[in-house]
């Protein structure tokens, strides 16, 4: 994931514009990494200390131990470099932004792709419904079948088309608005598909399959 937000040198960069606004531990710098890109990345402890370790060398930042903890903090050094490479930090901050946009694109590509193919089985399990109906219809007597039983069928599984669009809309608008706010997290995707697989599973029980 490193290279693909941060190009050689940037992640160097970048910590020391976070420590420029309040002396940190290595667990806060992995922590506000990790927020800024909505949870999506989260550079190793052994990604960060190395390059806590050089820029101590260099005179850049400085280390004091707080209790059990190592914390950080930027230098006169740090800041002038900081100011010399303003230009560099605000490409870097495009390059981040842009990361998280690919990165939301793909989320919804992954939620269109599940939710099509939780209308095809909706489609599938329709026909079958259908197909088993008439099947029960040539097995049976007229006796034994209620009239309306094909309109009540047809009308569920327009209530189902109905309730299957409404929820696909919200969840697209609720994405949008996560992606303008905070950025989705990747991990997202994973818990939609598994609930999504989860209702799948419920339906076609409850429907007999």
């Amino acid at each position: 994931m490193t290279p693909a937000v941060f190009s050689h040198g940037s992640l160097r960069l970048y910590l020391l514009s976070l420590l420029e606004t309040s002396p940190k531990h290595g667990y806060e710098l992995i922590q506000a990494l990790s927020d800024r890109f909505g949870g999506t990345y989260s550079p190793s402890a052994g990604t960060i200390y190395p390059r806590l370790a050089k820029l101590e060398e260099e005179g850049l930042v400085t280390k004091t131990a707080v209790g059990r903890k190592t914390v950080y903090a930027i230098t006169d050094a740090g800041r002038e470099e900081l100011r010399a490479r303003a230009s560099e930090l605000d490409d870097i901050e495009n390059e981040v932004t842009d990361s998280l946009r690919r990165m939301a694109d793909e989320v919804r590509a992954g939620v269109n792709q599940a939710m099509k193919s939780l209308r095809a089985d909706l489609a599938a399990a329709a026909r079958e419904a259908k197909e088993d109906a008439k099947r029960f219809a040539r097995e049976t007597t007229p006796q034994d079948t209620a009239p309306d039983a094909r309109g009540e069928s047809r009308l569920a599984l327009r209530e189902a088309e109905i309730v299957l669009n409404e929820f696909r809309q919200q969840v697209r608008a609720d994405l949008r608005q996560a992606s303008m706010r905070d950025g989705i997290p990747a991990a997202a995707i994973g818990g939609l598909r598994e609930g999504l697989s989860r209702v799948r599973s419920e339906l076609l029980s409850k429907l007999g399959r």
